[in-house]
């Protein structure tokens, strides 16, 4: 059973990073995606540093962690973020998040066949439910004569680097906290993210940034990258499986609701319908068989 300040905590985070999906969209009106995610990852990673220093954590890496960081942070940070964001950009912001979420079914199946982890009958309908919402999403893409089936791509490409980076990341023996191997992978992407920025996307001009785009961009620095991470990070280890499957399953919903009022977005019957078998295949993989057990891992399920 959880406090009523861990059940406000667990609120208040699932509503950050569901609301967080539109807000990138609108970001995408008046920013290129690479430019985008380099400036709140960067930003973001930073606003971490200062706080968690001040906390009086370690914060320097010893020896081959440098490496151990850095391979981490391919599918956590180059892979989920930069990919996610491009997704964002060609699709709807609630189905962008349904199929982000399609993280934990991917996690299964890449520890079934990489890491030796038993394959359930509950996995093989959460792979079922998956399948059948991936291929809601991507009928209503390719029936519309503007679809973007390849943001379908993007978005599914992203879900397995984060499930890939969830798994290294649980077997990954550091000596630093989760939060600050969390904090360097950010950093150390974010450059890579710039370097990639610089060379491929136009300069954005902050002189012609609208309000919302602005609200859009401290959105992402102080919410999804500041006081989301810190409040995961600081409930991870104490909140039950079933708990945690909840608030994952809740935010594509939450960002699909949003997207109505933020950017206008109406989400059709397959959206609904591919929604409801994603939060069913989360389920089958996250909730608790038998006896809960306390979080492992304290990867975060941040856009």
């Amino acid at each position: 059973m959880i406090s009523r300040k861990q059940a406000w905590a667990l609120l208040a985070l699932t509503l950050m990073w569901g609301v967080n999906w539109p807000m990138m969209k609108l970001s995408l009106q008046e920013m290129s995606p690479l430019f985008f995610r380099a400036s709140t990852m960067l930003l973001g990673a930073g606003w971490l540093c200062f706080y968690v220093a001040r906390k009086g954590e370690r914060m320097w890496p010893a020896g081959r962690e440098w490496g151990a960081i850095a391979l981490l942070g391919l599918p956590n940070v180059l892979g989920w973020h930069t990919l996610s964001i491009l997704g964002v950009q060609e699709l709807a912001s609630g189905r962008a998040a349904i199929l982000g979420f399609t993280m934990p079914i991917f996690t299964v199946l890449l520890g079934a066949l990489f890491f030796g982890e038993r394959v359930t009958p509950r996995v093989r309908v959460a792979v079922l439910c998956a399948g059948l919402a991936i291929g809601l999403l991507l009928w209503h893409e390719l029936a519309r004569l503007s679809g973007r089936p390849t943001g379908i791509v993007w978005m599914l490409s992203a879900a397995v680097c984060w499930a890939l980076g969830t798994l290294m990341f649980r077997r990954a023996r550091l000596t630093l906290s989760p939060l600050v191997v969390t904090v360097w992978m950010l950093l150390l992407g974010s450059l890579v993210v710039w370097a990639l920025a610089f060379a491929l996307e136009p300069l954005p001009q902050p002189s012609r940034f609208s309000l919302p785009m602005w609200v859009s961009l401290v959105y992402g620095v102080i919410i999804n990258y500041g006081y989301a991470q810190l409040i995961w990070f600081g409930m991870a280890r104490d909140l039950p499986p079933a708990t945690s499957a909840m608030s994952v399953m809740a935010i594509p919903l939450v960002g699909t609701l949003s997207a109505t009022v933020i950017t206008g977005e109406v989400p059709h019957w397959q959206d609904w319908l591919a929604m409801g078998f994603v939060m069913m295949a989360i389920a089958s993989v996250l909730w608790p068989a038998r006896r809960p057990t306390v979080i492992a891992a304290a990867q975060s399920p941040h856009a």
